[in-house]
């Protein structure tokens, strides 16, 4: 089945923010050989829509969907019967001061995708199942994990991409009444 990619008018049956060919020549930019490796593109696809779902359950985002289904607000002007099914294009997020236009998914939303796809294509975005450490000591540093916690992935390049975008991000703004 052919990837759904979302173009930007939140369609509801979208699966990634960026296609496999996007992710080809995203990759090749960077002389990245690990996505090069992937023998094809029914793989990467798959491996776009894992970042894509990592993605949309571990981030909290700036403002709200671009299209929802509400009675018609305020706040909501376009209303759809069908809502989007990723969480971008979104309405009222700020950066730097900017409020960003909701009829585009940004640009670092897109790159997230691509790097975690990647991630997904190597195991890496699977909770660390042995992270079961009850004390670690090395130097002065010492590492105790309680029994039955997973420890969470971590990819600090895709935190600092998506930062500016989530609630609580550097790029978010504080408006007081």
């Amino acid at each position: 089945m052919a990837l759904v990619v979302e173009d930007g008018s939140g369609l509801p049956n979208a699966e990634a923010y960026i296609s496999a060919a996007d992710a080809d020549a995203y990759f090749a930019a960077r002389n990245n050989s690990t996505w090069a490796a992937i023998p094809d593109q029914a793989t990467k696809e798959a491996y776009l829509r894992q970042g894509c779902e990592w993605m949309e359950a571990r981030y909290r985002w700036q403002g709200v969907r671009a299209t929802t289904v509400t009675c018609g607000s305020f706040w909501e002007p376009t209303t759809s019967t069908t809502p989007q099914a990723l969480s971008w294009p979104r309405k009222r997020v700020i950066i730097d001061g900017v409020l960003l236009p909701y009829t585009a998914v940004p640009l670092a939303i897109v790159r997230a995708n691509a790097e975690l796809a990647l991630r997904a294509s190597t195991g890496e975005l699977a909770p660390d199942e042995t992270a079961q450490v009850l004390r670690e000591t090395i130097g002065p540093i010492t590492t105790e994990y309680q029994p039955g916690h997973r420890q969470a992935p971590f990819f600090a390049q895709v935190e600092a991409m998506l930062a500016p975008y989530t609630v609580g991000g550097s790029g978010c703004a504080v408006i007081r009444a």
